[in-house]
């Protein structure tokens, strides 16, 4: 009933003023680093000359790459992948968020291939080799820095696309929550929309057998970011509130929460498809579907788990219905994602009308039906999709 395998080997160096490790740690794969970050928001806040200083004396030669988008392109997969094979690169270095991470992954596989990234992340070619990766996190959301997966987009030809693979486990990565005190209010918001998502969308809705433990732990995560993301919303610099939701994005993607059976995360496929055609920030796209997947696929066989839910996270009566609970569980989500995150609740708030529906619909159910908690074809995610205009 619950055949499973749990390993997860990233060693977390978590706290403050733990970047000292750094550098000895990298030297045990090699001297030469690549080291990715984005758009040099960890210049402004002084985290690139701290991680410099520590790699410097260790007496390691560094590389660069920067400018990494906020959904990474298999094109700057290409580029760092051509950075490692000319300066013959030991170890990759990800300074950022999932974003950064996840395009350094990619990196350390393309890094052993003579073709282009989009066959590996297509699977069309297998990964058969992969460079060590290290991170240094300063978002928390999607939980990266201690899973053995990624997402590329490929903007030439509107499509997104992730998967799992041992290789891409990154080795070692260090979570400082000071390091997420400049992320924006939205960011933060959006980040917190991302980790609930996991647990939904992956683990905690499911048509599968399940532990009761893990769903207990499934439940403090989700109240662990209810409690927490509109603290750090208000008040970016409190430490509490910041380790606390880092530490609920790692643990919410890194394999614990899986008990049961594989499914498809219908809001994440989904949400791939918005990110591909119209570059939106990945948690917002999340936000908006969520609820409405929810009420969507809301029946007699789905309503107890959603009820379930709303007791044990929201407080809803027990004394309700089924059908009512889960109401009113649903109604409880979409109150804290838009009044209280203040996450924009439509997709027409953020310029996206219904013209490309169809064909996103399609190629978010792989052409056929989508088979998660509740099988979804084409004409149902085009409906869903349209519930969130």
């Amino acid at each position: 009933m619950y055949n499973f395998t749990f390993q997860n080997t990233t060693k977390i160096y978590f706290g403050e003023n733990q970047l000292e490790h750094l550098g000895d740690e990298l030297k045990q794969y090699g001297t030469r680093v690549l080291l990715t970050y984005g758009g040099g928001s960890i210049k402004k806040i002084g985290l690139y000359d701290k991680v410099m200083d520590e790699l410097k004396s260790a007496g390691l030669t560094v590389f660069e790459l920067s400018g990494i988008e906020p959904n990474p392109r298999h094109t700057t997969v290409n580029k760092g992948a051509d950075i490692c094979k000319k300066e013959k690169i030991d170890v990759l270095l990800a300074v950022g968020g999932g974003s950064t991470i996840d395009c350094t992954k990619f990196i350390a596989a393309t890094a052993f291939y003579e073709g282009d990234s989009w066959d590996l992340v297509t699977q069309k070619a297998p990964i058969t080799k992969a460079l060590p990766v290290f991170s240094v996190l300063t978002l928390s959301a999607t939980g990266s820095e201690m899973d053995s997966g990624g997402v590329i987009s490929n903007m030439d030809t509107n499509e997104k696309y992730g998967f799992l693979h041992p290789l891409l486990q990154p080795k070692v990565s260090f979570l400082d929550p000071t390091n997420t005190y400049s992320v924006s209010a939205f960011q933060t918001a959006c980040g917190g929309a991302d980790i609930m998502s996991h647990v939904f969308d992956i683990f905690y809705f499911t048509k599968y057998p399940k532990m009761d433990m893990i769903d207990r732990v499934m439940e403090d995560v989700i109240k662990t970011v209810i409690k927490y993301a509109p603290v750090a919303v208000k008040e970016p610099t409190n430490y509490e509130a910041r380790a606390n939701l880092m530490w609920a994005a790692s643990w919410a993607l890194n394999g614990f929460l899986q008990t049961g059976g594989f499914q498809a995360a219908s809001c994440h496929n989904m949400e791939h498809e918005l990110s591909a055609y119209y570059d939106i920030t990945h948690g917002l796209g999340l936000a908006i579907l969520t609820p409405r997947w929810m009420e969507y696929i809301l029946d007699e066989t789905t309503a107890p788990q959603f009820k379930k839910f709303g007791i044990n996270v929201f407080g809803v009566d027990a004394s309700l219905s089924d059908m009512e609970g889960a109401k009113k569980a649903i109604s409880s989500l979409s109150e804290f994602l838009f009044d209280t995150l203040g996450l924009q609740r439509t997709l027409t708030e953020i310029g996206i009308d219904e013209r490309h529906f169809k064909a996103m619909a399609k190629n978010a159910c792989g052409g056929d039906v989508m088979h998660g908690y509740k099988s979804l074809t084409p004409e149902d995610v085009e409906n869903i999709y349209r519930m969130c205009l």
